[in-house]
């Protein structure tokens, strides 16, 4: 597996990172640690959580993930893992935090002190700033409403709980989630203008029917040398063939879940996703070794974040690093991105 520098870090990532949200609803204790064991086998140094997890959310399974990988990790080397979670932003669920959600220094801390016990470790490698404190079109809404516009914690008071949290010794970098291209520009300018650290990464999604960092984001991402790590980079199942001709697998995810990634769900990402799947059988790929392997193709990428619920599927996942895709492959998904342009944006 191959590694990468992890922006201007001292950090080496796989290229293709463990995802761990399903684990403590879709899969047990015993299923998560079966996964790591799997992935760390197979040259995975890099996992990804929240606080959040697992999703869907709710206030039964809060924080279970962590805590499963918890119990793995405190059996480990831990110098030879890069561990990354996440805070949650404000609103969305009450129950975080007894609904402590604004990202104030004293919420950012009472989350990572809680984190760090349930993962069992005296430090994150990397903490995330799930998505943003202020307004902004996310999740599959792609306009910007200045009505909906509320009192935010300035993101001068969040970067400085950063630095003062990588001080302390609790975290070694942070990092954005679900960020906008202002977003990434002017964490790095506040940093700057207050002799901060400026963000490491942005984690947002990316696949093949979701393009939207292609365009000005990659622009911030090159300038501001802040990385992307991808996540649904198989759009929630979508572009791994199980889908096609409109099939509704019992056990995946956007079957169980009624209101669930329903950025997923829409028409022109379901056409979308059946060209692709039939472009790569006529390649000779499955749909998900073409997927994962487009996505690692991209320059703006350190790590593509893999999810799965089963052993089988996470060995398909890690076996996309062999795959490299021809210009024709190349070419016949650009004709497809043409006619259906991030159509889970």
């Amino acid at each position: 597996m191959k590694l990468n520098k992890l922006g201007e870090s001292e950090l080496h990532v796989s290229e293709i990172g463990l995802g761990t949200m399903t684990w403590g609803e879709q899969n047990s204790e015993r299923d998560a640690h079966l996964q790591l064991d799997f992935a760390l086998a197979h040259g995975i140094n890099f996992i990804d959580t929240a606080e959040m997890y697992p999703v869907p959310p709710s206030a039964h399974t809060y924080a279970r993930t962590e805590t499963y990988l918890g119990s793995w990790l405190a059996r480990q080397k831990r110098d030879q893992l890069v561990i990354a979670s996440k805070v949650a932003g404000p609103g969305r669920r009450d129950w975080v935090r007894g609904g402590r959600t604004e990202l104030t220094r004293a919420n950012i801390a009472e989350a990572l002190n809680d984190s760090l016990a349930r993962l069992k470790t005296d430090y994150l490698d990397l903490y995330q700033i799930h998505w943003p404190a202020r307004n902004v079109p996310m999740f599959g809404v792609t306009r910007y409403d200045p009505s909906k516009e509320t009192p935010a914690v300035p993101i001068v008071e969040q970067s400085g709980t950063m630095a003062w949290l990588i001080q302390a010794g609790k975290i070694r970098h942070y990092g954005l989630s679900n960020e906008t291209t202002w977003g990434v520009c002017e964490f790095v300018r506040v940093a700057r203008a207050h002799g901060l650290p400026p963000p490491l990464t942005v984690q947002n999604a990316y696949s093949l029917v979701n393009r939207m960092f292609d365009g000005e984001l990659a622009e911030a991402s090159f300038r501001e040398r802040v990385p992307l790590l991808a996540y649904s980079p198989l759009a929630m199942g979508m572009l791994t063939g199980k889908f096609v001709a409109g099939a509704k697998p019992p056990r995946a995810r956007l079957t169980q879940y009624a209101d669930f990634g329903e950025r997923y769900k829409r028409e022109q990402v379901r056409a979308a996703a059946d060209e692709y799947c039939r472009l790569a059988q006529s390649r000779g790929l499955s749909p998900a070794e073409m997927a994962l392997a487009f996505v690692r193709t991209r320059w703006f990428v350190a790590s593509s974040l893999v999810g799965a619920t089963d052993l089988a599927q996470l060995k398909q996942n890690i076996d996309s690093v062999k795959v490299e895709l021809d210009a024709a492959t190349l070419e016949g998904i650009d004709a497809i991105h043409s006619r259906y342009p991030s159509p889970a944006a």
